[in-house]
């Protein structure tokens, strides 16, 4: 079982962690972080991240987008 986590943090500062989408094997779950990480790449947010983690916890691939207010 592998585990996705989309993250996502308001200017000002309210953390939410969206729904976690589980999936029965690595690809599929990589397919839907790199999914999430499309999105975030283009997004407004101020960050943006992406989790993808196995059903133990151990993360496996993370990736953020840091936008600054300017």
């Amino acid at each position: 079982m592998f585990i996705v986590l989309e993250i996502q943090t308001a200017a000002d500062g309210t953390v939410t962690v969206l729904e976690p989408v589980i999936r029965p094997t690595r690809e599929e779950a990589e397919s839907v972080y790199h999914g999430v990480l499309s999105y975030a790449a283009l997004s407004s947010v101020p960050l943006h991240a992406a989790v993808l983690m196995t059903g133990e916890g151990i993360v496996l691939e993370r990736k953020s987008y840091a936008r600054s207010a300017a």
